[in-house]
């Protein structure tokens, strides 16, 4: 059964996401958490993909370089803490 239904599964090629805009009127800081969300999932993917699955060998420098290697910003603490909660969580 589980053959027949892997067999059944499209297998179209992956298509990104649209953007939409972001909401208007709301206060700064949503904003500044948001982008924030979006970066530390980005970060913490990259460091999920090259290997690092413990928090303990996700420190600071590490997520910094990951973040020079994918040609974003240098991720503040703040940022770096969010990435190790979504990888801690993310297990």
């Amino acid at each position: 059964m589980a053959v027949a239904a892997l067999t059944t599964l499209s297998l179209e090629p992956w298509k990104p996401l649209t953007k939409k805009p972001l909401p208007a009127g709301l206060p700064r800081e949503w904003y500044i958490n948001h982008n924030r969300r979006l970066k530390a999932m980005r970060l913490a993917i990259a460091l999920l993909d090259s290997g690092v699955y413990d928090t303990a060998r996700a420190h600071n420098r590490a997520i910094r370089d990951t973040a020079e290697r994918l040609g974003i910003h240098p991720p503040s603490d703040t940022t770096c803490r969010m990435v190790r909660a979504l990888i801690r969580y993310g297990r």
